[in-house]
């Protein structure tokens, strides 16, 4: 009896190997990374890491992936990073085999279309009469919800077929601090609208339960609402699928809004100890 235990558990081991893994990685500039290059730490490189970046209307990816180098999509601060690299870094350490990143980030960017200062109107509102008024701002229209989900599709295309999202990683919030109250009611609506796309377009009902791993906010960061933050603290109460790292004692870079290099590895690691739950 022991052996027959041995051998199933053995083939389901091997069945979980042959899997490759996928990341989905979306949100605002925290996400998105702004962190100078000089400070990244040294001796980090990657071996198994493609990847597929897109970034409102600064790059529109076309679901072809490439190795992973740290950069953003921003004018001017190109070389820069987020905590989402050394995640990347630690999980190359964790499954020591190849594994794809499709990741959809823009700085600045708001859920609520309420929200007037997001940047260049470009929303992640999962709304279904604003969607029906416009369309991916990868393609000229003002939906990243959008956006991202057809880079999610154009990436399919090029995955192996044996391909497993294991989780996505969100940061995003500050924008919205303006419309904080509807903040629960519109993120969560984002969490769904992305699991039932991807149910849609995988045919995986296991993607209704998609994990979805949130950061919060330094508490001395300028944007920092207490609503949005609490609204985080509700979602991960209410859905055991959606995980909220605590981000308050996080240091940031002069800006008093951006994890500096030790708020992102910081951040990074306690990520990890999501994941490897």
């Amino acid at each position: 009896m022991k052996k027959i235990l041995f051998l199933f558990l053995f083939g389901v081991g091997l069945i979980a190997m042959a899997e490759v893994p996928v990341v989905l990685t979306a949100g605002q500039s925290n996400a998105d990374g702004r962190v100078p290059m000089k400070e990244f730490p040294v001796g980090i490189s990657y071996k198994y890491c493609m990847w597929s970046y897109g970034s409102g209307d600064f790059e529109t990816a076309s679901g072809e992936f490439v190795p992973f180098v740290p950069r953003v999509a921003k004018p001017k601060i190109e070389e820069s990073w987020g905590f989402d690299a050394i995640v990347y870094h630690k999980l190359e350490e964790l499954w020591q085999r190849p594994f794809y990143v499709i990741k959809h980030t823009d700085g600045g960017t708001a859920i609520d279309p309420s929200c007037k200062g997001s940047t260049h109107g470009l929303y992640w509102s999962a709304d279904p009469e604003f969607l029906s008024q416009t369309t991916s701002a990868s393609h000229g229209g003002k939906s990243l919800l959008l956006a991202f989900e057809q880079q999610i599709d154009d990436c399919l295309k090029n995955l192996p077929k044996d391909y497993d999202i294991k989780f996505m990683l969100w940061h995003q919030g500050e924008a919205d601090r303006n419309a904080d109250s509807l903040y629960y009611d519109n993120l969560k609506a984002v969490v769904a609208h992305v699991r039932q796309h991807l149910v849609a377009v995988t045919g995986k009902k296991k993607y209704r339960k998609l994990p979805v791993i949130c950061g919060n906010f330094s508490l001395k960061s300028r944007q920092r609402s207490q609503r949005v933050a609490e609204a985080l603290e509700r979602l991960a109460k209410e859905d055991k699928h959606f995980y909220m790292v605590d981000a308050s004692d996080l240091p940031l870079l002069p800006d008093r809004l951006h994890f500096n290099a030790e708020g992102a590895q910081l951040l990074a690691d306690r990520i990890m100890k999501v994941i490897k739950k």
